[in-house]
C-alpha cells in the first residue's frame, strides 16, 4: 500500500511539474495522445507482473508483441482471412507460447530468464521470415476495428478519452479481482513469496505457474494487436523493440518485487502512467530546445 502510494504521489508530482514547466504538455492533443500510449503500454505491464509476481521474468513481450502485430495484418491483408478467425489466430499463437515457456520452465527446469531470452530473438525471426521482411499494414480497411485502437470517447466537458484507456481499465479491475479475490491469485502471492512452502501447502505450483506465463503472453498478445491497429502500418523488425523493459520497469516501478509474491494492478497501471508522462516530457523539452512547434 505504501509503494502504491508514493509512487501515485510521484506521478502526481511529475505531471505538474511538467505541466509547469511546459504549457504544451497541457494541450488536450498531447493529452489524448499521453493516455493512448499509457494505455497500451499498461496493458503489457499488466502481463508483466503475473510473471514477476510469482519471481520469474519474461524477456520475449516485445517479440510477443512484434510477432502477434504483424501476424494479424499478414492474415487480414494478404491472405484474406475474417476478421474473427485472424484475431483468433494472432491471439491463440501468444497462448501457446506462454503455455510452451511455461511447460519448459515447469517441466523442462529451465531458467526463465533463459527461456524467454530465447523467445525475444526467435519470435521476430519467426515475423521476419513469414512475412519476407516486409512492412505489413490495414491501408484504409476495417476502420470499425481500428476504432478499438484510435477511437476516442467524448466524456464530460468536451474531453475525449481514448477507447484504449477503458480497455487498461477493464483489464486492471480483471487482474486486481483475479490477483487479490480469488484462490488462484492468493495462491500465485503465496508460490512468490515461497515456492517450495506453497507446495507443501498443497498449492499445484507448476500449474499456477504456467497459467502466468500464458497470461502474460496473452495479454502481450493483445498488446500486439492494439500497437499494430494504432500504428496502422508495422515493420516486423521493429514493432515491440525493447517494449519488454518498459513493461517489466511499470511493474517493478509500480510495487512488484523482482523476488516475487509482492505486487498490486494498480500500483503497476500508474508505474506504466509514469514513465510515459517522463518520456513525453523529455520529447516535449527536446521540442523546445530545437525550436520545433509541437502540434495543438
Amino acid at each position: 500500500m505504501k509503494k502504491t502510494l508514493g509512487i501515485t504521489l510521484l506521478f502526481i508530482a511529475i505531471c505538474v511539474f511538467t505541466g509547469v514547466k511546459n504549457p504544451n504538455f497541457l494541450l488536450p492533443y498531447n493529452l489524448e495522445n499521453l493516455l493512448s500510449w499509457i494505455s497500451l503500454f499498461g496493458i503489457l505491464a499488466i502481463g508483466a507482473a503475473f510473471v514477476i509476481i510469482t519471481g520469474g521474468i519474461d524477456l520475449s513481450i516485445g517479440s510477443v508483441v512484434g510477432l502477434s502485430g504483424t501476424m494479424l495484418p499478414w492474415l487480414l491483408m494478404q491472405h484474406h482471412w475474417g476478421v474473427p478467425s485472424a484475431l483468433a489466430a494472432s491471439l491463440g499463437v501468444s497462448v501457446l507460447i506462454g503455455l510452451f515457456h511455461g511447460l519448459l520452465i515447469t517441466r523442462m527446469k529451465l531458467q526463465p530468464f533463459v527461456v524467454t531470452l530465447c523467445g525475444l530473438l526467435m519470435y521476430r525471426g519467426i515475423a521476419r521470415w513469414f512475412t519476407h521482411d516486409q512492412t505489413q499494414g490495414f491501408g484504409n480497411s476495417y476502420e470499425d476495428l481500428h476504432w478499438v485502437a484510435t477511437g476516442k470517447l467524448s466524456v464530460a466537458g468536451g474531453y475525449r478519452v481514448p477507447v484504449s484507456l477503458f480497455l487498461l481499465i477493464g483489464l486492471g479491475v480483471l487482474a486486481a479481482i483475479f490477483l487479490n479475490r480469488t484462490v488462484w491469485g492468493r495462491h500465485l502471492l503465496a508460490l512468490g513469496r515461497n515456492e517450495e512452502a506453497a507446495r507443501y501447502s498443497g498449492v499445484r505450483t507448476g500449474r499456477l505457474l504456467v497459467l502466468a506465463y500464458v497470461l502474460c503472453a496473452f495479454i502481450a498478445g493483445v498488446g500486439g494487436v492494439l500497437f499494430a491497429l494504432n500504428l496502422n502500418t508495422v515493420q516486423p523488425e521493429n514493432l515491440g523493440n525493447f517494449y519488454e523493459l518498459y513493461a517489466i520497469a511499470a511493474a517493478v516501478l509500480g510495487g512488484c518485487s523482482l523476488r516475487g509474491g509482492e505486487g498490486s494492478i494498480f500500483g503497476v497501471i500508474i508505474g506504466a502512467a509514469v514513465m510515459r508522462v517522463l518520456y513525453n516530457g523529455s520529447s516535449l523539452k527536446l521540442h523546445n530546445i530545437f525550436g520545433i512547434a509541437n502540434r495543438p
